[in-house]
């Protein structure tokens, strides 16, 4: 027993000298197989959603639209109206802002834009015509009229337009597409107003029990500050142009109805549309005459400042504030992704950023 226990311990002693760590090979096939295929199938999901990008825009525009309308229903509400029919008057509403575009606005639109095309050329040439035309275009090295001919032209080709109605809708939509699109959007917004609350419990369940109650008080609050802006800043745009139209009829300037209508829609970027407009106006109030133009560019300098000091603060009050050069950033990032509807997009989602930083990130940087 001795001479066996002596030699188990031996045996032992020699394995514990002996013995080498285990070499595992890398497993540097699987690693890179499975790398492979996740790359490959994010590829494909990116091509699929690049496929209908489309369709994620409009189901976003809708959402976005949506809760721009829910302070119009809260309104309603609190003026009398059930939850039931503030839903119904907000939908019928929805209705007729669309036959009104189909049945007004666009006819109005198309037969202006027939106007301009033959109009301005025709006042540009008078314009060439006048006695100080000549010495204006010697002393800026011939600009003036390399402009003028440039603008004549372009208001003329009928590209021109349709290039410009693709920049507004993204995409390079063509007309019947972006019709097509428009009442896709508009019944989503019709489906997602009376499925408001829905959404938002079932999103809400998403999330453990537990955050549950803080998850819902910071959601509401951004969709109520985030619904504010989109609203605020349509009610400025449409201000904007009403006050565009009225003014460039009252001045006689041809296509006043398709220049406020572009000026609604360009008003909407906030900071720098006012000023595009303003711009854009004078132009061509300028070629219908200087006496126009001169009446257009002061009357549009008091709108920037009583719209500054009075509108803005008056309709943006309750709504989050955002940075000026945040709204530059976002509008310019998702107009250059998604045209016009990516830029109005892009500063709603920015809001929403700012609010969870100012009411999240810095309370608990300060307790930190």
């Amino acid at each position: 027993m001795v001479v066996r226990s002596q030699a188990a311990r031996i045996v032992r002693a020699r394995r514990a000298n002996h013995q080498q760590p285990v070499q595992r090979r890398p497993p540097g096939l699987r690693v890179g197989f499975t790398i492979t295929l996740g790359v490959l199938a994010a590829l494909a999901a990116g091509f699929a959603v690049y496929s209908i990008r489309g369709i994620v825009v409009s189901i976003f525009f809708a959402m976005f639209v949506t809760v721009g309308l829910d302070p119009v229903v809260r309104m309603l509400q609190r003026h009398g109206f059930s939850r039931s029919w503030a839903l119904v008057t907000t939908m019928l509403f929805v209705v007729a802002v669309i036959v009104t575009i189909l049945w007004v606005v666009i006819p109005v639109v198309v037969s202006q834009i027939e106007l301009l095309a033959v109009s301005v050329p025709q006042e540009i040439d008078q314009l060439k015509e006048a006695g100080w035309f000549d010495p204006a275009n010697a002393s800026s090295n011939g600009v003036v009229g390399v402009f003028l001919d440039w603008l004549a032209q372009t208001l003329a080709d009928p590209q021109a337009w349709a290039t410009l109605a693709n920049g507004v809708v993204g995409f390079g939509l063509t007309l019947a597409s972006a019709i097509s699109s428009g009442f896709f959007i508009a019944i989503l917004i019709i489906y997602f107003l009376a499925t408001y609350d829905g959404m938002k419990e079932a999103g809400l369940r998403l999330v453990s029990a537990t955050r549950r109650a803080t998850v819902a008080h910071y959601t509401e609050r951004i969709l109520q500050n985030v619904g504010k802006y989109l609203s605020g800043m349509v009610t400025v745009a449409f201000i904007n142009s009403v006050f565009s139209f009225v003014l460039l009829l009252a001045v006689g300037v041809p296509g006043a109805f398709l220049i406020g209508v572009i000026a609604f829609f360009i008003t909407l970027i906030p900071l720098v549309g006012t000023v595009l407009t303003t711009i854009g106006m004078t132009i061509i109030a300028f070629i219908h005459s200087p006496t126009s133009a001169l009446i257009v560019l002061i009357a549009m300098l008091i709108y920037m400042q009583v719209e500054s000091y009075l509108i803005d603060p008056k309709v943006m009050s309750r709504a989050v504030q955002i940075p000026g050069a945040v709204v530059l950033i976002s509008a310019m990032a998702g107009g250059a992704l998604f045209g016009l509807a990516g830029a109005l997009i892009a500063i709603p989602i920015s809001a929403g950023i700012i609010l969870l930083i100012r009411e999240v990130v810095w309370p608990a940087k300060e307790r930190a």
